[in-house]
């Protein structure tokens, strides 16, 4: 009996296994490829740094060309430690 009990368990099991990775269909690979590629022609074309650039194509910080970026001022009140203070409105647009 236990080994009847056994069995039927197992082949339920194994059922369940069988059908947990089903591969997906062919239509569905393809709109997933049409979004990667739509996602890729909408990308902002970036400013290439002035500086050297590392390995895999990224600016190397350790140079000075590359540390500088724009920064923008501030409109509102600043924080002592010189931070704007997000308290204000005119300082949570900004960042915006």
């Amino acid at each position: 009996m236990k080994k009847l009990l056994l069995s039927i368990v197992a082949m339920v099991g194994f059922a369940f296994v069988s059908n947990a990775q089903s591969a997906p269909k062919k239509e569905e690979k393809q709109t997933k490829e049409a979004k990667a590629k739509d996602t890729k022609k909408a990308e902002p074309k970036k400013e290439e740094p002035k500086g050297p650039l590392k390995k895999d194509g990224t600016p190397d910080k350790r140079y000075k060309a590359n540390k500088e970026t724009k920064k923008e001022e501030p409109k509102g009140p600043l924080k002592k430690d010189g931070t704007p203070d997000k308290r204000y409105k005119a300082n949570k647009e900004a960042k915006k």
